[in-house]
């Protein structure tokens, strides 16, 4: 590989409080956590930090309060070696938090919290100068940012991807025909196209809506493509581990399937780059911290890929 390639992440930042509990609560109490991290994160912002370790050079364009938390959140991301240089400060508004809890398998409760004010609609991009990057990321977290980069990214030819996750239906629908790349959770999948779908049939539902290339994500099940050069959906199977926390690993998929994409990876190898990268963060608690380097998620790639 030459110079690293170039990524805008744009989305959300917030300050995680993660803890591990040995099952999730099902009633109302008061429960001891074994661990507990808190940590800058949030979809675009762990994204980013998992491209930064495999590999690429990335700004992230958020948007948090001018309060002691958002200072907190910049230095976090930063010490990742994120660019946060186009992050919004709003005076007045609080900066987002989210509490997590983590249970002995890996899955988790998440609860976040946005203020109205930070996530207000920017007015312009934070650059005129797309073309400095080789891929545009966006999450769901922030869609007036997201629709702004998605369709300057697209009107220039850089890859637009949108990380399609749970949201109101009427943003997915907002952001859904302005990306190139869609790569959807499945409750994002299932909010589109109806829960009596299974994600093999959601991901060609998709792809049926846009011209984009359509991804639905499964966790352990892989991940459903649509091959457009043969008109159905392909599947790449994720390597099979023993998850210690779930959290953050779509984010960390979504930051390396955005390097190898920039980086001109074939579609099939980016998608296993992708897997491997979020397999190697769920055997990790500590959500984004558990993102891999590079290395590692080569390495994976080759045991589980030979011939890739």
């Amino acid at each position: 590989m030459n110079s690293p390639v170039k990524l805008l992440s744009v989305g959300a930042l917030t300050l995680d409080t993660i803890l591990r509990v040995d099952t999730l609560p099902a009633r109302q109490g008061k429960f001891i956590a074994s661990d507990g991290v808190q940590i800058a994160s949030g979809m675009a912002s762990s994204a980013a930090c998992a491209a930064r370790r495999v590999g690429a050079d990335v700004s992230l364009w958020a948007s948090a309060g001018d309060d002691l938390v958002g200072d907190q959140l910049v230095a976090g991301i930063e010490a990742e070696g994120v660019d946060c240089g186009f992050v919004r400060r709003v005076s007045g508004a609080r900066s987002a938090l989210s509490a997590i809890l983590v249970d002995t398998h890996g899955e988790r409760i998440i609860v976040p919290f946005y203020d109205k004010l930070a996530q207000a609609d920017p007015e312009a991009l934070p650059t005129q100068d797309l073309a400095a990057f080789d891929a545009v990321l966006v999450d769901v977290r922030w869609p007036g940012a997201a629709a702004l980069a998605l369709a300057a990214a697209r009107a220039i030819g850089r890859p637009a991807i949108l990380d399609a996750d749970t949201a109101p239906r009427d943003v997915l629908e907002r952001l859904l025909p302005l990306a190139s790349h869609i790569v959807a959770s499945e409750p994002a999948a299932f909010i589109l196209c109806g829960e009596e779908q299974g994600p093999q049939q959601a991901c060609e539902a998709l792809a049926r809506r846009t011209d984009a290339f359509v991804a639905v994500t499964g966790g352990a099940a892989g991940t459903w493509w649509f091959d457009r050069s043969i008109g159905s959906v392909r599947h790449v199977a994720a390597p099979r581990i023993k998850a210690v926390d779930t959290l953050a690993a779509g984010d960390v998929f979504h930051g390396a399937f955005a390097v190898g994409l920039a980086e001109a990876m074939p579609i099939e190898r980016t998608l296993r780059f992708a897997s491997a990268a979020a397999a190697l963060k769920c055997l990790r608690f500590g959500g984004r911290l558990g993102a891999p380097d590079r290395a590692e998620t080569l390495a994976m790639m080759a045991a589980h890929w030979p011939a890739d």
